[in-house]
């Protein structure tokens, strides 16, 4: 029988003989309905997103925090998933002497951010792009094996360690329908809709998760879609919102309500918590971009007006911003300024408060902004 959100198919015969989930096609049939919390859900995180855009566009150093919010949000989205690193192993200098491959694969997400950011302004939001960036997420570290940039020719599925096709939790569409819903979700991404641009990316991320078009990375690329759904549709200015740290918080929620959606056909419950992620990942936002903005006015202050010692102390305190973990050679190489530049301006911002030495026992002398990286440590 059809449901709402689509049918069980049977595959193979006999002993082999399994289920797999083709879902239907977006938008659902009949149409989304808001009871009232929903509505109040969706004019509160609506409100919060313009907010954020409007403080990201305001703010001049705007990069900057897109730049350390999207790492945070690599780790963890890659935390989601199983891997075991912490902010400051990928904000190390001495990365790559010491990469490890939890390490790896949350650099990779970083590199796959910004390649499909950029992919953007050239290409619409496509299974192409799509591929592209899953190749840029995968290259050279585990799941490389697993086809980067192609969609999958073989079925998987959904379960825990050593589950098997025929104990899995979930098992997403054969090849040949995935081929055929990835190019209906294709479709709708660039297709026109009445409902909301937020309750859409709800759908779509919970449609490409459904979908798992990839044999590795699909619930990486499935959370990055979302903001690059947004920003194709002009909602988001940067990418300056992410999902992330509530789905990992509220995890087997995130999954348990997609999987309703299978099973009941019911995707205004998944609306009402997509919704709810939504606001408060972009109150979060708000909230640390105000902190950061604060603490650089603060750190600026501490350094004085500028004169020819304070330009260099200035230029290195612009570097910590986004480098807020440094080693006095790199950060000298980076700035094309000399050691001994470096070393002076690192004294006076240690002077100041602002740098503190990290590991005392390391040959090479590591330094860290560490009223920085508390607020970008909160719930990584």
């Amino acid at each position: 029988m059809e449901k709402r959100s689509g049918t069980f198919k049977n595959n193979l015969s006999g002993k082999m003989a399994y289920k797999s989930f083709m879902p239907t096609a977006l938008p659902p049939v009949p149409p989304i309905t808001l009871d009232n919390e929903a509505v109040e859900l969706l004019v509160k995180a609506n409100n919060q997103v313009t907010l954020l855009t409007g403080i990201a566009m305001r703010i001049p150093n705007v990069d900057l925090f897109v730049t350390m919010y999207a790492r945070k949000e690599a780790l963890l989205s890659s935390q989601i998933e199983g891997t075991q690193a912490t902010l400051d192993d990928i904000l190390s200098p001495m990365l790559d002497e010491n990469a490890n491959r939890n390490v790896a694969d949350v650099i990779n997400y970083i590199k796959a951010t910004e390649f499909a950011i950029k992919r953007l302004q050239e290409l619409p939001l496509c299974n192409r792009l799509l591929k592209e960036t899953h190749a840029v997420l995968l290259q050279g570290v585990r799941g490389q094996d697993k086809n980067p940039g192609e969609f999958r020719t073989s079925q998987n599925w959904i379960g825990g360690i050593g589950s098997t096709l025929s104990n899995a939790r979930f098992i997403p569409p054969s090849p040949d329908d995935m081929q055929d819903a990835m190019s209906e979700l294709e479709k709708y991404l660039n297709a026109d809709d009445d409902l909301n641009t937020l309750i859409r990316a709800g759908l779509i991320h919970y449609q490409f998760e459904t979908i798992h078009p990839f044999l590795d990375g699909n619930g990486r690329v499935g959370r990055l879609l979302i903001t690059l759904f947004l920003m194709e549709k002009g909602v988001l200015t940067t990418p300056a919102l992410y999902i992330s740290y509530f789905l990992k918080k509220n995890r087997i929620e995130y999954y348990d309500r997609m999987t309703e959606v299978r099973n009941k056909g019911n995707y205004e419950q998944w609306i009402k918590f997509f919704l709810r992620a939504i606001y408060e990942s972009a109150s979060d936002a708000v909230a640390t971009i105000d902190r950061l903005i604060e603490l650089h006015d603060k750190g600026i202050a501490q350094i004085g007006a500028p004169d020819r010692t304070t330009q260099t102390v200035l230029k290195v305190f612009r570097y910590l911003e986004t480098n807020p973990i440094i080693e006095i050679k790199k950060t000298a190489e980076a700035l094309g300024l000399s050691y001994n530049a470096v070393a002076r301006s690192v004294n006076i911002l240690m002077e100041k408060g602002i740098l503190r030495q990290a590991d005392k026992a390391s040959r090479t002398r590591i330094f860290a902004y560490n009223t920085y990286l508390d607020i970008l440590r909160k719930d990584t």
